[in-house]
């Protein structure tokens, strides 16, 4: 049985792992807490690689907030790239593999069809600036890797825009949703179970892949078909105007036809996934 660390565990993907364990018992998963393990300690994984014997290391640990990057930049790089470094200089030594999560804010937003994996990289805030570092970083020290690329996480968990949307809607808010930005909604859950998926497989495809649901959409969209499947009386209006600290890409849509061809799996449209969790939940 490979044992499988999930680092990161208290967070939203982290908690979609958790969700799902049980339904892969050929793998004892460890589930570990950024309070519990420190990427950051180099000591502190090796340590625990070498008690556990660990063979799959997923890493959820990850500096999300992208606002807050723009101030906390040495944070936000030391979370997302030098962490990232090290803990791929560990699964080298133990002959592990690292499934490691990157960012659709790799990319600059200039496209107008999906970016593929092998499209130019210009992040254009420094959260994409230090996934990107991330990458380069892991595929430096370990050929043994998944880098998933992925856009607009959300679930049932923690803080994220479908979680705010389903709040402020049940409050009676009118909403006011910005159409500056298009990209895929995609529910972590499904990111959760494609991933214990392809390891099940036990295929060395190892390289970089994108993975979001199908279909574009803009945060407006996205607001809308939330408050509607969940039968909010709220009105959701369209808003050009979106002012933040950090820079975002007008456009990063994922092309997914590299991982569907490598491993044949079926991603489903954001609009299907979206409502199969409100129906969930």
């Amino acid at each position: 049985m490979k044992k499988v660390l999930v680092t990161g565990a208290a967070g939203q993907l982290g908690q979609c792992f958790q969700k799902i364990a049980s339904e892969y018992p050929n793998f004892e998963f460890i589930f570990k807490t950024s309070a519990a393990l420190d990427v950051t300690q180099e000591a502190a994984i090796r340590s625990l690689f070498q008690q556990e014997k660990i063979a799959i290391c997923i890493n959820c640990a990850a500096y999300t907030n992208v606002e807050q990057a723009e101030t906390e930049v040495e944070k936000a790089f030391e979370i997302n790239a030098t962490a990232a470094g090290k803990l791929a200089k560990v699964c080298a030594e133990n002959a592990a593999i690292l499934v490691h999560f990157s960012t659709d804010y790799v990319f600059d937003g200039t496209a107008r069809k999906p970016y593929a994996e092998t499209d130019a990289v210009h992040p254009i805030n420094q959260y994409g600036a230090s996934k990107l570092e991330g990458e380069k970083q892991i595929q430096q020290q370990l050929e043994a890797h998944y880098i998933i690329r992925t856009s607009w996480l959300y679930s049932e968990f923690g803080h994220n825009f479908f979680n705010t949307i389903r709040r402020k809607a049940s409050e009676g808010n009118e909403l006011h949703i910005t159409t500056a930005q298009k990209g895929t909604p995609t529910n972590a859950n499904d990111l959760a179970s494609f991933v214990l998926k392809i390891l099940t497989l036990e295929k060395a495809h190892f390289g970089v892949y994108h993975f979001s649901n199908e279909g574009e959409a803009t945060w407006y969209d996205f607001a809308r078909e939330i408050v509607e499947i969940s039968q909010f009386q709220t009105t959701v209006n369209p808003s050009g105007f979106y002012q933040t600290k950090a820079e975002r890409p007008e456009y990063s849509v994922l092309s997914k036809e590299k991982i569907a061809e490598t491993f044949g799996l079926e991603i489903p449209h954001w609009r299907e996934s979206l409502r199969g969790l409100i129906a969930k939940i």
